[in-house]
């Protein structure tokens, strides 16, 4: 809505418009996943039913407020995100076709984000906390780490995350907001369990996963695909995953403690 609202006001700025509607879904992102955190840590509800209650009321809300705040529930951005090359890297043979033509801005900002999540997880004071916090709370309490409220930064954090999510498939893939991302976020927590909880890991299964997305969308147009009916590759990234969590679930390396409420002794 920000950025709609921005580039109507500001004609001559549009990717300004951009930045900033990014940076107001991130802080949408941090404010609403207040209600998960306040109802699984404060309340020490269930976090799956916490979670799927929330997910239900952010798509039918995103809908409410667009059609007051615009009067549709179809709003498409006038100017998202262009492509671009990568100056010199785009040059080099093969992989500069494949890596560095026609990519976006945000493909490089969530790159170093990632690498600056892994920089925080491994190598810094708030990062062991956090992990701490999520393999094994008692200790870390002991320790005199306030978990619930690491537990309540990680949570924000990671709405911060999602709502950049949301808005980045908006500016670049997407270009209008329908009120659904197409099951996009069940995926990212298919990528979070095929990636065995490491950044690193999450960002190959995140590439596997765009893969097979990309190879069904552009099928029709590759003369050894297109004899394959088009339901059969639309599906086909779903099944990939179905298959990935099968073979995967099992030796999952998740936190220890996630999912578990934490009774601090303190309380």
């Amino acid at each position: 809505f920000v950025i709609f609202k921005l580039q109507t006001a500001w004609p001559d700025h549009p990717v300004a418009a951009i930045w900033v509607g990014l940076a107001a879904a991130l802080a949408a992102g941090v404010l609403f996943s207040l209600l998960h955190a306040f109802a699984s840590i404060h309340l020490s509800a269930n976090q799956v039913i916490s979670g799927t209650a929330i997910n239900m009321i952010a798509g039918a809300l995103t809908v409410f407020l667009a059609r007051n705040i615009t009067g549709s529930g179809n709003i498409r951005i006038t100017s998202g995100f262009q492509p671009f090359n990568v100056p010199l890297l785009s040059k080099i043979p093969v992989i500069g076709d494949l890596l560095f033509t026609k990519t976006y801005p945000t493909t490089w900002l969530i790159l170093l984000l990632v690498l600056l999540g892994g920089f925080v997880l491994k190598k810094t004071a708030f990062g062991l906390r956090l992990r701490a916090c999520g393999e094994y709370p008692q200790a870390a309490e002991a320790a005199g780490i306030n978990v619930r409220r690491i537990r309540y930064m990680g949570v924000m954090i990671s709405g911060a995350f999602s709502g950049l999510g949301g808005a980045v498939l908006l500016v670049t893939i997407a270009g209008e907001f329908t009120g659904t991302v197409a099951g996009l976020g069940f995926l990212s927590l298919a990528a979070l369990i095929f990636g065995q909880w490491r950044p690193l890991g999450i960002l190959a299964a995140a590439l596997f996963f765009g893969f097979a997305s990309t190879v069904a969308n552009v099928s029709q147009v590759i003369p050894a695909l297109s004899v394959f009916p088009p339901v059969i590759l639309k599906v086909f990234p779903y099944v990939v995953t179905l298959i990935a969590l099968v073979l995967f679930s099992k030796s999952s390396q998740a936190p220890k403690a996630a999912g578990e409420v934490f009774d601090s002794a303190k309380r």
